[in-house]
């Protein structure tokens, strides 16, 4: 067909983190190559992710073909309507037999905006479920807890990154941007950095300040600061008594917060609290930004919010050239969690407990209000309650590796493999992929057109350089010929990526996330369309919004609103079984659950095992030397990773990257303790005692 043939060169962006580098795709001598472009975010600059992403094109063992587990337990090649079949049945006996919230979807944060919000409607309307999340609950979903409390919307930046290259300082709580991504760095090069940090990470290497808390703390440091804050005379009380609503309650909390207390509590220097609160005071141009670090606790949307508080004591958020802002990490995870694949929510971000939510979707959707299902588990609750009584028994995965990426995961493992049905559509064979029943082979980045929304919620076009191999299909194609199956009207599921973005904006209209006035062909022009971008009457088209609360914010007054919030400890804290702190985090050659990277030789050189960073007087304590190999072991279980020592850890803290499967699975130590908002998982600290290990990570 002629929208199969090969393209000699495309513009689109990297497939990883949700900068969403600009690049250029083209064909080389040595197969397909890449450039960075002068996209505004990388400014010409790609980081060895973004260089080695056409790598993953060609891996040797790329699915080409579906694959069905059969009798004598090995996944076995099949072809395309076998596969289909076996699943839309054995969806069909499971549904008959214990009703539809016995089917169960979890999504992705690397999805197109299309394929997102396909899966939705499949989950709510060909399998009539509710059982839908995904993988951005463990990333964003604090943030956004938060961020909707303070100002009615959620947005990871409500301004371009480029604004930030003309910062005096930027404080970042629990971000390490130099590793995670590095082109970022170049908008920081000017500020003054202030980095909240257990680790002394490549991040904390470049700040001007370096606060290192005791792990589970930041709630904590983050009230001292505003203590600072107003008692030190730096709050701007004009513009907190103008444009917010909240002040003296989250005031109550914070008064008992001074610096001695809070030095005590968390291991930071009164001095240097005064310092970054100072550096903050007197920029004229200061941005307070989050990341994983502060947010992936069970008071994660607290801790959030404590920074808002922060925040707006200094008057910055919706104020030209200062602001607050969350690191939404996945390359997707603002859009992905804007168009319905989370348990909560509907299309244009709306909320799928609201009756003209549900009214206007349903309509877009040609069906009632009362035929879509109501709220659903949360991620990891969804994924805990796998093949238990009452729980889902059959479970598709889309862009997820949750046996990898999720908490506890020896637990996730169990959970699988009671299913009676898991279905894994991958373009790789992932750890998750390998358990399951059926396996189906989609198309990856260079290979498939649709559109993504960077960290900036900017709606950005991804371009399809060449077909997929012979055998390969789209999700789109594999969500149609299920939908099909399974006795829905064919029309109801496009393949076409241009026809869904079609659809997505009349469901996204008046929405919160309002994506009505943009277009692909707006997109191709090389329009800069940040959401919300209505569509307008007459047809004069919406310029977008790059800079949101300017003149007000998103709530009923345009006030922004204070937190009452207070430090609580973490659910897990050292004791004398487990005497030592366990943090998890990413490092500059991964991403995410490695199942790309660790294909791509020359990342995987890089960081080719798993491995722990401990201060050297805690190895010797434990018997562990340089290079040997350990045991992390929690409440939950036991990992083993090769020893490296690091003079600036913490004494009382270890540190471990989450990319490696197997054996050496940080995530078979991390706890599953959910912050009561936005149900994000306590990834970031739990209690571990580490020992000589005998085995080979």
């Amino acid at each position: 067909m002629p929208d199969r043939a090969p393209r000699t060169s495309v513009a689109t962006h990297c497939p990883y983190c949700a900068l969403q580098c600009g690049t250029r795709l083209g064909h080389g001598a040595s197969g397909t190559v890449v450039e960075p472009s002068d996209f505004p975010v990388n400014d010409g600059s790609l980081c060895q992710k973004g260089w080695t992403a056409p790598a993953v094109l060609d891996v040797p063992d790329r699915l080409r073909r579906p694959l069905l587990r059969g009798p004598d337990g090995r996944l076995a090649p099949a072809g395309w309507d076998t596969a289909l079949d076996t699943v839309a049945t054995r969806l069909r006996r499971i549904r008959d037999e214990h009703g539809p919230d016995a089917l169960a979807v979890f999504g992705g944060g690397g999805l197109t905006n299309e394929k997102a919000y396909l899966l939705g409607k499949f989950a709510r309307l060909a399998l009539g479920t509710s059982q839908i999340d995904y993988n951005g609950r463990f990333c964003m979903s604090s943030a956004a807890a938060a961020g909707n409390a303070a100002f009615g919307l959620d947005r990871g930046l409500p301004f371009p990154v480029a604004d930030l290259g003309a910062a005096d300082t930027i404080l970042l709580a629990g971000a390490n941007p130099a590793e995670t991504m590095p082109p970022l760095m170049r908008h920081l090069r000017k500020a003054d950095l202030i980095v909240i940090d257990p680790r002394r990470t490549k991040t904390a290497e470049r700040a001007a300040l370096h606060l290192q808390p005791v792990p589970g703390t930041d709630l904590a440091l983050a009230l001292g600061l505003l203590h600072i804050a107003v008692s030190d005379g730096w709050c701007d009380k004009e513009y907190v008594q103008e444009r917010t609503t909240g002040f003296d309650a989250a005031w109550r909390r914070a008064v008992t917060w001074w610096p001695e207390r809070v030095e005590q509590v968390t291991g930071v220097p009164v001095a240097e609290q005064r310092a970054a609160v100072e550096l903050l005071g007197e920029a004229r141009r200061a941005y307070v930004l989050t990341g994983r670090g502060a947010e992936q606790h069970s008071k994660g949307a607290d801790t959030a919010a404590a920074f808002i508080n922060l925040a707006l004591a200094l008057g910055l958020p919706g104020v030209a050239g200062s602001g607050y802002g969350c690191l939404t990490g996945q390359g997707n995870g603002q859009g992905g969690r804007e168009h319905g694949q989370k348990a909560d929510q509907l299309p244009g971000y709306r909320m799928i407990t609201d009756p003209e939510a549900r009214a206007h979707v349903a309509r877009v959707w040609g069906t009632t209000p009362d035929a879509l299902p109501g709220p659903g588990r949360s991620a990891y609750e969804l994924l805990d309650a796998l093949g238990t009584e009452g729980g889902p028994r059959a479970l598709l995965v889309f862009g997820s590796n949750p046996l990898v990426s999720a908490p506890h995961s020896a637990r996730v493992a169990e959970r699988l493999a009671a299913l009676d049905l898991l279905v894994v559509a991958d373009f790789v064979p992932s750890e998750t992929a390998r358990t399951a029943d059926v396996v189906l082979p989609v198309a990856q980045w260079a290979e498939e057109e649709g559109s993504l929304t960077n960290l900036e919620g900017r709606v950005l076009r991804r371009r399809r350089l060449l077909p997929p191999p012979e055998g390969v299909r789209t999700d789109l194609e594999v969500l149609h010929g299920l939908a099909v199956r399974l006795g829905e009207p064919a029309h109801r599921y496009p393949t076409s990526p241009r026809q869904v973005f079609d659809e997505l904006r009349r469901a996204s209209r008046g929405g919160t996330a309002d994506y009505s006035g943009i277009t692909y062909e707006r997109l191709d022009a090389g329009e800069a369309l940040y959401w919300p971008c209505p569509e307008r009457p007459g047809g004069q088209p919406h310029p977008g919004t790059p800079r949101l609360f300017l003149d007000g914010f998103a709530t009923p007054d345009g006030r922004a609103r204070f937190a009452e919030v207070d430090h609580r400890d973490p659910a897990e804290t050292p004791d004398a079984d487990h005497p030592l702190y366990a943090t998890t985090g990413r490092v500059l050659a991964h991403y995410q659950s490695g199942a790309q990277t660790r294909r791509v030789p020359e990342l995987n050189d890089a960081v080719p095992e798993p491995y722990v960073e401990i201060h050297p007087d805690t190895a010797a304590r434990a018997g562990l030397r340089e290079g040997g190999t350990a045991r992390v072991t929690s409440a939950r279980g036991t990992t083993v990773a090769r020893v490296r020592l690091v003079g600036s850890m913490r004494t009382d803290t270890v540190f471990l990257p989450f990319h490696h499967p197997g054996a050496g699975r940080a995530n078979l130590i991390t706890g599953t303790a959910l912050d009561p908002r936005s149900r994000m998982p306590e990834f970031k600290v739990c209690a571990v005692r580490i020992e000589p290990g005998s085995d080979a990570p």
